[in-house]
């Protein structure tokens, strides 16, 4: 029975993947549901956003003619109360339940076994999925289990049917329901535009759904793909005629009779005619006859899978070259959607047009997160729900400050989206007449602020802003963007770039810090459980020779500057500093022996892990400098992944755990008369920045577009002030307590531009 089960869950799961809409999807579930089961009901019940209502939405045994028509008002029946409790609800004779209530017209009269579960979805409830059978008798535990699982499976499937208004086209005449998804903060700001979607090259599986006018011209792209394709496997027939019997030789006629008009071929052609773009039409197809042999019980059947899929990838190749040759218009505001978006994809837009992004993967710490701070186009990665493949030229609202990504949004949300832009905008205007005032405080607190960098592209801008010194150079993305190390030579110059550009001002060079979500793809490092494994500091003392190289190429690209700080980050006890100093005085020694003139400069430890906090004050008496990464330390301080969408409300910078860290740390500095910096997404946090001030702090690091918001507010609020404020705080048991204090704060001092709240 489990065995069956098991089968049957793997089998609908692989059908509603490949289902066309909402209620295929559930009219799938349903059949299977109740044929797995061997029960005589399967109905699924869904919560209308609108009116909280329990709506009847499929069915197998009972009256279809009631779907869509029938409902219960919220905690009504027993389907309102599974919904309520939020936990499985199985009863052996249904009507003697207290909670009972029959639905007119349902049919549902004779059936007395009742089992309902609920439909949940990153903690909200979206429906119920009940089984009902005549015979008295209560569902066995297994039974149960499998319900629970496949109503689990189905959470998905109704999260990306409302997100894409999926679940209104179920409904004539009903407008697509609002729907909001949360991701990770990749770049501040808002942005209203229409979605440009990209797919990787040639992924039968991430081709957006896309209509044209022109559908002549699809279908001529589409027969010169198949002509390439064709000549292409028929020049590997040619090529390997002499070394296959004729028997294993003809399959390649096979192989090419798939394209044909009278197979394969002619359905993508039957859908272009119907209006669909060339490469949607031929991805749509293809998945649907690779998913018809995965599911056949013949191996040999089941490997010709393999072979559609190849066929299939090659053509959409051939089409992706020529749409590339041919050009993309974008629209005026466009917001540029991908399962994994690349610098060169933000590239190929015109940066006028170019308003927001949005990637399913990625993290805040990813190459193009980094390019978007630095271009400031708000932006949001990780989110994982957006089935971005169906979004083509919808209308999208990016909150970059909170993570979330809106579709259909109402009037009065995209008035209120509308008006944050226009006041961004504003703003902006307003701070540039501080970019070249000192950050400080009116009571004459004076507190520098430093940019973090990682590509040349960020000088300008950062300089522009009024940046006092880099508190953070990222050498990593150098080595991002190769297919190999770069050579000693090459990062020196690199590196000078960098040191002249911002000379005489301070630059802190991080040494290299790969692993966790940084991978070089030429360096590969695969462990179970990244962020606790090899990086940072740890990966570059086991690679001395990487280590060495790097720190010669700073200290000769300082020659003549002495503008260079070093730093270490990952430092996780004192051992690992001893021996990278030494390290460091190695080079030192060695490029002074080649005849380079220059100091050993200032060598200072990244705060990021909690053992770095407890040995704060050994570090400082060993170190010229503390400096806090703040994302890594709350990281591992709450033990959750902020690169991980699920969690990512679980990830308070205002934590008091958080709090208290960083205070320490900062104490820790001062007592060993040592400065501390804060280089994370905090430091360019005009709330959190008043609490570092107040902290000790004796730098502030962030990205370029943040410089001015923070310097406003530090030239708002004096440091007396700032002093009570972080006193009343650190009472405080609770981040959003922590949160709604400090948005107080910011009104009183006329600072209520820079609180961005979730628009709901």
């Amino acid at each position: 029975m489990v065995t069956m089960m098991l089968e049957t869950l793997r089998n609908v799961v692989q059908e509603v993947n490949t289902a066309e809409g909402l209620a295929d999807a559930l009219g799938i579930i349903v059949r299977r549901v109740r044929d797995a089961m061997g029960t005589e009901v399967c109905s699924v019940y869904l919560i209308d956003e609108t009116t909280g209502r329990l709506v009847f939405r499929a069915t197998e045994g009972l009256n279809a003619g009631q779907v869509g028509l029938a409902s219960l008002a919220p905690g009504e029946g027993l389907v309102g109360l599974v919904a309520e409790r939020e936990e499985p609800v199985n009863l052996e004779n249904a009507e003697s339940h207290p909670r009972f209530q029959l639905l007119q017209d349902l049919g549902e009269e004779s059936f007395h076994a009742f089992l309902g579960v609920p439909i949940i979805h990153q903690r909200e409830v979206l429906g119920v999925l009940v089984v009902q059978q005549r015979e008295r008798r209560r569902f066995d535990e297994s039974e149960e289990a499998f319900l629970v699982t496949m109503s689990a499976q189905l959470a998905g499937v109704i999260a990306h049917a409302r997100v894409t208004g999926s679940v209104a086209e179920q409904l004539p005449g009903v407008a697509a329901a609002p729907a909001r998804v949360s991701g990770i903060p990749g770049a501040p700001g808002v942005a209203i535009g229409t979605a440009v979607v990209v797919s990787p090259v040639a992924d039968l599986f991430t081709v957006p759904r896309r209509l044209v006018d022109d559908r002549r011209r699809e279908l001529r792209a589409f027969r010169n793909a198949l002509d390439a394709v064709r000549a292409d496997i028929q020049a590997v027939s040619d090529n390997l005629r002499g070394e296959m019997s004729p028997e294993d030789h003809a399959l390649f006629d096979v192989y090419l009779g798939i394209l044909d008009d009278s197979a394969i071929g002619g359905e993508v052609a039957a859908m272009i005619k119907a209006g669909h773009w060339a490469q949607g039409a031929l991805a749509a197809v293809m998945i649907r006859h690779i998913r018809h042999f995965e599911r056949m019980e013949h191996s040999y059947l089941r490997e010709r899978a393999v072979d559609v899929k190849d066929l299939g990838t090659r053509v959409l190749g051939y089409l992706q070259d020529a749409d590339r040759v041919q050009g993309r218009d974008y629209p005026e505001h466009t917001v540029l959607v991908g399962e994994e978006l690349t610098a060169s994809a933000l590239g190929e837009v015109p940066r006028e047009r170019l308003v927001g992004l949005i990637s399913v993967r990625g993290s805040g710490n990813s190459h193009v997160a980094i390019l978007a701070r630095a271009m400031g186009v708000p932006t949001v990665m990780g989110a994982v729900d957006l089935p971005y493949t169906r979004l083509q030229d919808r209308e999208l609202i990016v909150d970059g400050y909170n993570g979330t990504v809106h579709l259909n949004p109402l009037s009065e949300v995209r008035a209120r989206y509308q008006a944050l832009v226009d006041q961004d905008q504003a703003l902006s205007r307003d701070l540039e007449s501080l970019r070249d005032l000192p950050c400080e405080t009116p009571d004459g607190h004076r507190i520098p602020l430093w940019v973090n960098t990682g590509l040349m592209a960020d000088v300008t801008r950062s300089l522009e802003q009024g940046a006092e010194g880099v508190g953070l150079y990222r050498t990593e993305v150098p080595f991002l963007l190769r297919e190999r190390f770069p050579s000693e030579e090459e990062q020196r110059q690199i590196y000078r770039e960098q040191l002249e550009a911002f000379a005489p001002r301070p630059v802190t060079m991080r040494t290299l810090d790969i692993g966790g979500d940084k991978a070089l793809p030429y360096f590969p490092i695969q462990e179970d459980n990244p962020f606790l494994g090899w990086r940072g500091i740890r990966v570059t003392l086991d690679h001395p020779e990487i280590f060495l190289a790097q720190v010669r190429a700073m200290l000769k690209a300082n020659e003549g500057l002495n503008n260079l700080r070093i730093m270490l980050p990952m430092i996780s006890h004192v051992a690992e500093l001893d021996e990278a100093i030494q390290l460091i005085r190695r080079s030192h020694r060695e490029v002074v022996q080649e005849g380079v003139e220059v100091a050993l400069p200032p060598v200072g430890v990244m705060v990021e892990v909690p053992a770095a906090v407890y040995q704060a004050r050994a570090l400082a008496r060993r170190a010229d400098f503390l400096s806090v990464g703040s994302n890594d330390l709350t990281q591992y301080l709450l033990a959750v992944d902020r690169n991980n969408a699920r969690v990512a409300d679980l990830y308070h910078s205002f934590h008091p755990a958080v709090l208290r860290a960083l205070q320490d740390v900062a104490s820790a500095g001062r007592e060993a008369g040592k400065p501390v910096s804060i280089c994370g997404e905090l430091a360019g946090d005009p709330l959190a920045a008043i609490l570092l001030l107040a902290m000790g702090y004796d730098v502030l690091s962030m990205n370029a577009t943040s410089l001015t918001r923070v310097k406003k507010a530090v030239r708002n609020i004096g440091y007396q002030r700032a002093r009570e404020v972080l006193e009343d705080v650190m009472t405080l048991d609770h981040a959003t307590a922590v949160y709604q204090y400090l948005e107080r704060v910011m009104r009183e001092h006329g600072l209520q531009q820079f609180l961005h709240g979730a628009v709901s």
